[in-house]
């Protein structure tokens, strides 16, 4: 009876060292070990992608309010009888239809990411910046007709509203081409490295990446809000 019970303590004991009991590591859905606080020892960046989530939508909220209180003022101001609307430049169009293209470019490198197809993701990531810059210098030279035409910023208030949403737009999205300018950095960096990413790094470059496209499509979708307001709203 002795020798049983001391063969089915060694046994259990045996067990709990190779973390099939209650006090070994367990293995995770991934494959890997947890943690001392539940994590992925694997090096997963699930909490750092969480943050940049988190960041991204704080910033697009911000964004958000703050532009809502600039149209909400144009629109009262739009009521008023001294209020002359103007016809809008051309370009203005070129520059939509550049920063839609954009958010669709975009979406192609984040899925090319997604697969793990780094050069189809440097390529298009490429391509989102060059129309991005392209939105830019459109507005400048819409601008540049604006002028040409005797139309400043105190002309009129719906020139001042105009070179002040348009100006404000632009400036915040200059914040998410340099989103780009950085994403697109990295990837060339990391091809440069000749070596395999670890999985923690490749999570993280994704978490960036989404973190990025979140603010760039918003900005897109801004800028669309607000080529609506000033074409329609009279």
């Amino acid at each position: 009876m002795g020798m049983t019970a001391t063969t089915e303590t060694r046994a259990h004991s045996a067990v709990k060292d190779k973390g099939l009991g209650f006090g070994g590591p367990r293995p995770n859905g991934n494959g890997g070990r947890r943690g001392p606080n539940g994590g992925d020892d694997s090096g997963g960046t699930g909490y750092e992608g969480a943050q940049f989530r988190i960041g991204a939508w704080v910033l697009v909220a911000a964004v958000l309010m703050f532009f809502v209180a600039f149209t909400s003022a144009y629109m009262f101001r739009a009521s008023m009888s001294d209020f002359v609307v103007l016809k809008l430049p051309r370009l203005l169009w070129l520059s939509t239809t550049l920063i839609l293209v954009s958010s669709v470019t975009f979406e192609v490198a984040r899925r090319a990411q997604r697969r793990g197809d780094d050069a189809i993701y440097r390529l298009w990531l490429a391509v989102s910046l060059a129309l991005g810059c392209g939105f830019l210098v459109s507005q400048l030279l819409a601008w540049r007709q604006l002028v040409a035409q005797g139309v400043y910023f105190p002309t009129n208030p719906f020139s001042s509203f105009f070179y002040l949403l348009t100006g404000l737009h632009g400036i915040h999205l200059l914040g998410g081409i340099l989103g780009l300018v950085y994403l697109l950095w990295r990837a060339l960096r990391d091809a440069r490295e000749l070596r395999e990413l670890r999985e923690s790094a490749t999570k993280k470059r994704r978490a960036l990446t989404d973190a990025v496209g979140l603010y760039w499509h918003f900005m897109d979708g801004l800028w669309v809000y607000l080529f609506a307001l000033l074409l329609f709203w009279r």
